[in-house]
């Protein structure tokens, strides 16, 4: 039986009934008296001078209200892609907005920006790695590169992108940025290797793909130089900051008021608040900006392109002896923060002699920003292939390889830094004792590959407070500041209920925002129930020992001998001297009470992150005459630390299994020699869905407790992304012998694989 009341309760999210039925508010619902409605002019080019925009034709449409370019604006410097309103003077991507058309109506915003003409002299564009690092090629940024946004720390994926030129430094023309991590000699570790395996791999740029296009309403303050934003965000106290800053008032003269987002992946941190912010305070009205699907594709931040080599050594037993890892990734027109990708692979494993190097570079493409694990789904396709390569050629199983030269706590990471309380080990033990692993020669026969790999990710951190409060009715309402992405607050009500003694109908979470709700970092890097939780414990226990401490005055009892047992505060042993929590909360919140109010406050930061991994067996077929590729059965095995809701946590999973089968077999943008997207909508960019075939799914929790997480949970969201596409390459291997080393692995490219 379980030691918990409440903890490991399956579950529903509890706003399910609400989303299913239309009665949740999104952004795109906001409503304003006397809002327009913006509309988006983009660059045809990804790089040009703008020798003019003509606006009159879309002013003198019925509804159009004003035409805003760059010249509207203040010339804030672009220093990160958050800082880059309207061109101005130049187009960098394919893409880019140009101009602002503001209107009545959204119908009459479309018309006006249509109406809209721009005249561009087309530039040279470097729109591929090669391009970009040849000698000699066109600079993206000609006058000094900007910088990052800086939200890598909110996904624990800030490991140190080196700037300055050094030893371990990456540099020159077109490159963003980049780092160097080594570890004994490389030379002569690839000596003494009886065995080594190198392959290059690629990765194409791949949207989040949400359902919820980005969508922001500004509404200037009538009486002063604050604003107040609507926002489908995952980081209000982010976008609070940025907002603030641009506009140069006081963070608190900006309010953020998250609405429900109607999914984000990595990619709704922060971007396009600021423009809508300017604008509005431009016209001197509210602004709504929803952008549309092919907007979307165009001008938001999408996972990057990579190129990987990866170079292994082995000795015959299978010890690794030296591993070397190239990594470039296409950056666009702006750095981003995938340098864990890097980190992670010089961290997976053991080896005494390592060097991981990782560069970004400049192309004349949209900036990336994250998506789900950014830079981990990347490196581990690129790493996880080339170690089941290694175990085929040793004659070792997969696991059993993987196992002896795994990484366990305190083992150096590529930085040199231990290792905290993970559960690698204890995933792959799972993995080598589940059926489909132990069985994968019974699929061989029957034509079919079984392959297996591993991801792992660090763990975000960020502080973060709640507060709890006990009303009248015998509720406890606990406030907290973060954003719900992925059905949060059924877990935190668990939690709440657990700790104050109540049953989790008598709980209730409550959102606000930036104005009124309790500091919480932004919701991403699986890092919202590890943060989050340890407040909303520590709120709920402080009011717990309010209740306790008034319920010991009104029975004459010590607190000691207090206990709350279903809905009551009774004295031990005793159940018929009980008050019940409502009239308890009624003693501090009469007229003349004597009690003050039950508020228990509760706030926690820690700097440890707590590593997620999740190992995942694929059993696919492969048509040897077209290439297409079936996934029968796919097994995710993931260390959650602690399960707190197993219904959410299970949704959670396989919803990040599905977005890795994205990543396998059908997701990548597209671009022309030019630079222009070949990839506007999702026409011609493929999400999977319920048309694709949908493998058999199957979700296996372990537990492996994190010292610092509630009841020793950990984030969930980004480990099951990560290994997908990497497991699923190595199935096809094992049932074709041929390996697929380009994302996605289309039908052409395995078949070229096989031939």
């Amino acid at each position: 039986m379980s030691e918990y009341k409440a903890i490991g309760t399956p579950t529903p999210v509890l706003d399910g009934r609400d989303k299913i039925t239309g009665q949740v508010q999104y952004a795109t619902d906001i409503k304003i008296p006397g809002m327009l409605h913006g509309r988006l002019v983009t660059s045809p080019y990804a790089h040009a001078t703008i020798t003019s925009i003509n606006a009159e034709a879309a002013l003198a449409l019925p509804g159009v209200v004003r035409v805003l370019t760059a010249a509207d604006f203040p010339d804030i410097p672009p220093r990160n892609r958050n800082r880059l309103f309207l061109a101005r003077g130049r187009v960098i991507f394919a893409g880019q907005p140009v101009a602002l058309v503001l209107a009545e109506t959204p119908a009459a915003a479309q018309d006006g920006a249509e109406q809209v003409w721009v005249e561009y002299e087309s530039l040279t564009a470097v729109t591929t790695i090669s391009e970009a690092l040849a000698p000699g090629a066109t600079l993206v940024w000609p006058g000094g590169k900007p910088g990052a946004s800086g939200e890598a720390g909110a996904h624990g994926a800030d490991v140190g992108d080196d700037d300055e030129e050094g030893e371990d430094s990456v540099a020159g023309p077109n490159i963003a940025n980049g780092f160097v991590m080594k570890r004994g000699d490389i030379t002569v570790g690839f000596a003494e290797a009886d065995v080594i395996v190198e392959r290059t791999f690629t990765t194409s740029m791949v949207h989040q793909s949400y359902l919820e296009p980005m969508t922001h309403v500004a509404v200037p303050d009538a009486y002063g130089n604050g604003i107040t934003i609507y926002a489908s965000t995952q980081a209000p106290f982010y976008a609070r900051e940025q907002v603030a800053e641009v506009l140069d008032v006081p963070e608190t003269a900006v309010r953020i008021i998250p609405t429900l987002p109607g999914g984000a992946f990595g990619g709704k941190f922060f971007l396009y608040e600021s423009f809508v912010a300017l604008a509005a305070r431009a016209v001197g009205r509210p602004v709504s900006l929803n952008l549309t699907r092919s907007e979307e594709m165009l001008a938001t931040n999408p996972a990057p392109a990579a190129e990987m080599r990866v170079k292994l050594g082995a000795k015959r037993d299978g010890t690794f002896v030296a591993l070397q890892g190239d990594i470039k990734v296409d950056t666009g027109c702006f750095p981003s923060y995938h340098g864990v990708a890097g980190w992670l692979l010089g961290s997976y494993y053991q080896t005494p002699n390592l060097e991981s190097r990782y560069t970004e570079v400049f192309t004349h493409k949209v900036s990336p920003a994250a998506y789900r694990a950014p830079g981990a789904p990347q490196a581990t396709f690129a790493l996880e292939s080339v170690v089941d390569e290694m175990a085929q050629q040793l004659g070792i199983g997969p696991v059993e390889l993987r196992l002896k030269n795994a990484s366990k706590p305190g083992d150096p990471l590529a930085d040199g830094k231990p290792w905290p309380v993970m559960g690698m080990t204890e995933v792959l033990q799972a993995t080598q004792s589940h059926p489909l692993y132990q069985n994968r020669a019974e699929a061989q026969a029957k034509g079919r590959g079984v392959g297996i790999a591993i991801g792992g990710w660090p763990g975000g951190t960020e502080p973060t407070s709640a507060q709890a409060q006990l009303h009248r009715d015998g509720t406890l309402h606990v406030h907290i500041g973060s954003v719900d992405l992925t059905g949060t607050p059924a877990g935190f009500t668990l939690i709440a209920a657990e700790t104050f003694g109540v049953s989790p109908d008598k709980v209730r979470i409550v959102y606000g925002d930036t104005s009124n709700m309790p500091y919480a970092g932004a919701t991403g890097g699986s890092k919202i129930t590890y943060m989050v939780g340890p407040s909303i414990i520590k709120a709920c226990e402080d009011a717990r020992q309010q209740v306790l401490t008034i319920a010991a005055e009104e029975m004459e009892a010590d607190p000691a001998d207090i206990e709350i047992v279903d809905g009551r505060v009774q004295v031990k042993g005793v159940p018929d001297k009980a008050l019940g929590l409502g009239e308890l909360a009624k003693k501090t919140m009469d007229f003349g009470a004597k009690y003050a109010p039950v508020v228990g406050n509760g706030r926690h930061a820690n700097t440890e992150g707590a590593p997620g991994f999740c190992a995942q067996i694929a059993e696919v077929e492969v048509d040897r005459e077209t290439g297409e590729v079936t996934v029968h059965r796919l097994v995710a095995i993931q260390d959650v630390g602690r399960v707190i809701n197993p219904l959410t946590l299970e949704g959670q999973m396989q919803g990040g299994v599905m977005q890795g089968l994205g990543w396998a077999l059908y997701e990548g943008m597209a671009f022309d020699e030019y630079g222009t997207p070949l990839t506007g909508s999702w026409v011609d960019y493929t999400v999977p869905h319920f048309s694709h075939a949908v493998p058999e799914l199957e979700m296996v929790f372990v537990e492996v407790s994190a010292p610092h997480g509630p009841f020793g949970a950990k984030g969930a969201g980004e480990p099951p992304i990560i290994a997908t596409a990497a497991a699923v390459a190595n199935a096809i291997a094992a049932a074709s012998n041929g390996r697929v080393t380009q994302l996605p692995m289309t039908a052409p490219r395995v078949l070229a694989a096989l031939n």
